[in-house]
């Protein structure tokens, strides 16, 4: 049985990572650029200070990794939000129970309305999304919604609460192709303040999780750090860290990487810690340069300008025309159930064709069970 992350967590610590970024020098940068396998050393560099004045060589040096190994291709997908049912207190989050939200969770004709609404719109990958409530949205119901929807998509991801290795397995056999799981932060004591009260204040449990999912011989695992809880920069260094070690153990496994800035929501959150879109493009160029099998996406939390002006410079899935509510694409939806805004509204047509001009070839699915 592999270590589990939690233990080389405790190797490290926050502080001296920190000031280990914020070191770096245009040498470390340039030798960094030079290389074609990088250390974490390597990435530290690519997100320190330092590189901001080598940002258009990294972005046309992402673009061509990229090219290389994806081709012009993007895949689309779109949220399928399940439940806004949630027994955890997040301070950021608009699904937190402490929040006067009028809570849904969608029964099975529910569930095959939204399908074939976004059936309509084009789409053939789905994410599914609930908020952490096991006794509500636990492994059965999630196992059912797979079971309703494998028919009617190529691919479905999920993206709930931590279960147990063998729930995974079973929604493996369901189904199901993927998990996403974000830590939302590895600071500690930020972690401590925005989750006060749920499952999800266990960090350990979470930080080891995703070694609950490897073990099961998953098609892909996404990771990823809310931007805005805690220092971007060393949230995702240690989130590198995090991947290369479940990369060592469950090396059958795809990964991807995902870059979910705060966004407002319900609830009067505050961002801390702002990261702007030029720190945005330097970590997504960062982390193709840092691994370029991994499958960078960029959701509608972005502007549509920005979206745009990065779909070329590494990111290889983008989710369109999403709603972040219950029963939010069938028709005679209710308002004010959803998790956050989100800013890029196009269609998935709109979406589709912005990807056509750009000369990117639109794919819904890039594996198959053999």
């Amino acid at each position: 049985m592999p270590q589990q992350f939690s233990s080389i967590f405790r190797r490290y610590h926050w502080q001296d990572i920190e000031q280990a970024i914020e070191s770096k020098t245009s040498a470390d940068v340039e030798r960094a650029l030079c290389k074609q396998n990088l250390s974490p050393a390597d990435f530290q560099a690519l997100l320190s200070p330092a590189a901001e004045q080598y940002l258009e060589t990294m972005a046309q040096k992402s673009r061509a990794l990229t090219q290389q190994q994806f081709g012009h291709t993007m895949q689309l997908y779109a949220p399928l939000y399940l439940s806004n049912v949630c027994s955890n207190i997040c301070s950021y989050c608009g699904f937190s129970i402490n929040n006067k939200l009028r809570r849904k969770t969608l029964d099975e004709a529910e569930i095959l309305a939204e399908a074939k609404a976004l059936k309509r719109k084009g789409i053939n990958n789905v994410l599914l999304v609930t908020g952490e409530a096991p006794k509500t949205v636990g492994v059965e119901y999630i196992e059912r919604a797979i079971q309703i929807l494998k028919v009617h998509f190529a691919q479905i991801h999920i993206e709930v609460q931590p279960l147990q290795g063998q729930e995974y397995g079973r929604l493996i056999a369901s189904g199901m192709h993927g998990v996403s799981l974000y830590q939302e932060t590895y600071h500690r004591a930020s972690y401590r303040e925005h989750h006060t009260k749920g499952n999800k204040t266990n960090m350990d449990a979470r930080l080891n999780a995703p070694d609950q999912i490897g073990q099961q011989g998953v098609h892909k695992i996404g990771l990823g750090v809310l931007l805005g809880l805690a220092n971007w920069r060393t949230d995702s260094l240690f989130c590198a860290l995090h991947l290369r070690h479940l990369q060592k153990h469950y090396w059958r496994t795809r990964y991807a990487i995902s870059f979910p800035r705060l966004r407002p929501c319900a609830g009067d959150y505050t961002i801390k810690h702002p990261v702007t879109d030029r720190q945005l493009v330097q970590l997504i160029t960062a982390w193709r340069l840092f691994d370029n099998t991994l499958d960078l996406n960029l959701s509608t939390r972005e502007q549509q300008d920005f979206r745009d002006a990065v779909c070329q410079l590494g990111i290889t899935s983008m989710s369109a025309e999403s709603s972040t509510q219950p029963g939010g694409y069938a028709e005679n939806t209710q308002a004010a159930l959803q998790q956050f805004e989100i800013s890029d509204e196009r269609s998935v047509e709109q979406v589709h064709s912005m990807l056509n001009i750009k000369g990117l070839e639109v794919i819904h699915k890039d594996w198959h069970w053999a």
